[in-house]
């Protein structure tokens, strides 16, 4: 896991600002892709990417009004991203970061105020030109939960008050594996990103729908135990 602010060799996680150290807090976990921010499409290749410029940020509906509700609502909100472009040899690590830092300042900007971003940068396989040292297994890739446990832990949330919120049966199985609740954002009018494709074996949410503000309603709409 890696980030800013902070780094090692197995990677980190860091706050913008760091928040204030409280007790069991709940907390929300978001991917990146396809959850916050749409990808980016090239038409003429007809390939589908993530952002990694700042330039490619592009908000997806109901994001922002999603995420006041829920900091409305007194969740803590942060973000965990598989990001292996440069273990790929696709991107260098620096224009990563540089597109993560960008979404939370526009996020701030917009009165949403990100808690902590952790990001996994391996890949089992890699790829040509791909950094060696991102390359092979890691905890942190979801499904695995490593960055899901590291945020709880640093934030001190309550991980069975805690939801992780994503696209893809991992985000899923790794909010499984970290003991957290799990939404699914998917909108079937978006099928070169169907999160169900090619799985046989489908974790089940707790809660889905097809936009961060509507799966944020039926999150709050939740009696509290």
């Amino acid at each position: 896991m890696r980030s800013t602010t902070t780094s090692s060799a197995s990677g980190s996680s860091s706050s913008w600002p760091r928040a204030e150290r409280r007790v069991a807090r709940r907390g929300i976990l978001l991917d990146r892709d396809g959850t916050l921010i749409d990808v980016v499409r090239d038409h003429e290749l007809g390939v589908v990417v993530t952002a990694f410029h700042p330039d490619q940020i592009r908000l997806l509906p109901g994001a922002i009004e999603g995420l006041r509700r829920l900091a409305d609502a007194g969740y803590l909100l942060a973000i965990a991203t598989n990001q292996p472009g440069a273990a790929k040899g696709q991107v260098p690590w620096g224009a990563i970061e540089r597109t993560n830092r960008a979404l939370v300042d526009r996020l701030r900007e917009a009165g949403v105020a990100i808690a902590a971003l952790a990001v996994c940068p391996h890949h089992p396989e890699g790829g040509p030109g791909g950094d060696p040292a991102l390359i092979g297994p890691c905890d942190c890739r979801k499904p695995r939960p490593g960055m899901l446990t590291a945020l709880a832990r640093d934030l001190d949330l309550d991980v069975a008050a805690s939801w992780m919120i994503g696209d893809a049966p991992s985000d899923v199985a790794a909010a499984r594996a970290a003991g957290m609740r799990a939404g699914l954002v998917m909108d079937g009018r978006r099928c070169e990103l169907c999160p169900l494709r090619g799985e046989a074996v489908l974790p089940c949410p707790d809660r889905a729908a097809p936009r961060l503000d509507l799966l944020a309603a039926e999150i709050l709409a939740e009696p509290r135990g």
